[in-house]
């Protein structure tokens, strides 16, 4: 609660030194430590009810759609036949929401180790939660880690939607994880995960492209933009098992008819193959990733 001061919220973080977003806020909804993270909803004068965990905002009523539709349909739309998905995180039900809409998706296992989280947000952010509802899912309450070591060469498509890599996140960041990831995709599988910012976190960035390019034949990055996220955008990391995939052209592209009967609001398929055109600064050194790994560039 010390980042409330003065009918505002400031998100305060070593993740961004130096700098902090603030919401004027109109109402605390809920406040309680779970037995994970410090878990906080408030009602936001312009951004409508905000998901904050452990400081930092996870996602708010007014922005959220940008980042749960990339999330999903990059790597859904990336693959030739996504009938069942893992999601690991994504307590508050966004990427849940998407990922049931895709008509190939026949299954869907959330692995969430925080109940906390999906509790609060079925309650004070429904319009997240609703995927919830949906009966292609199956839930699992407990630790990713050990449950994909249960679940060898099981899943189409893995998506990981995580917090920032501070404290137990950390992990979801690491050659670990991924190799993990990789070892519950069956064969041709992808992984799609949140990748920071490349204004904050680019040596991160760097770092985990070098790692993953000697885990998968093909590795990518895109971004996307969402104005309560530090720097006003993230990025995701894009990786598949199938050396025939090219996440820059879709192989599902959606219609405008089936864009709108999906409801979405950000994503299509043109601003799909847009989120891999990177400014030139972290292009180039996503590119220096490549030749360290003596792949082409594309």
């Amino acid at each position: 609660m010390d980042a409330f001061k003065e009918g505002w919220f400031s998100e305060l973080s070593p993740m961004w030194p130096g700098e902090a977003a603030s919401l004027e806020v109109e109402e605390v909804l809920f406040h309680e430590r779970s037995k994970y993270q410090d878990v906080l909803v408030f009602k936001s004068k312009t951004y409508g009810n905000v998901l904050v965990l452990d400081g930092a905002i996870q996602c708010t009523e007014r922005d959220e759609f940008s980042y749960q539709e990339m999330l999903a349909f990059l790597p859904l739309n990336s693959h030739p036949n996504p009938k069942k998905v893992l999601v690991v995180g994504g307590g508050d039900g966004g990427v849940i929401r998407e990922v049931v809409k895709h008509p190939a998706v026949e299954s869907v296992t959330q692995c969430e180790i925080d109940g906390k989280v999906i509790e609060v947000c079925k309650k004070y952010l429904p319009c997240m939660a609703v995927g919830y509802s949906s009966p292609k899912l199956h839930q699992h309450i407990g630790d990713g880690f050990a449950f994909m070591k249960q679940n060898k060469g099981a899943f189409d498509v893995i998506i990981t939607d995580s917090s920032d890599p501070i404290g137990p996140a950390k992990m979801l960041f690491e050659q670990e994880y991924y190799e993990l990831m990789r070892s519950s995709l069956k064969p041709g599988g992808i992984i799609g995960t949140q990748g920071e910012s490349p204004w904050l976190h680019l040596s991160l960035i760097k770092t985990m492209q070098t790692f993953c390019r000697t885990l998968f034949p093909v590795v990518d990055y895109a971004v996307t933009s969402i104005p309560t996220y530090p720097s006003g955008c993230i990025g995701f990391t894009l990786c598949s098992m199938s050396p025939e995939t090219s996440f820059r052209d879709p192989i599902f592209k959606l219609t405008s008819e089936q864009v709108k009967e999906m409801g979405l609001r950000y994503y299509n398929a043109d601003i799909h193959r847009a989120s891999f055109v990177l400014p030139q600064f972290a292009k180039e050194a996503l590119e220096e990733t490549v030749v360290e790994n003596g792949d082409k560039t594309e």
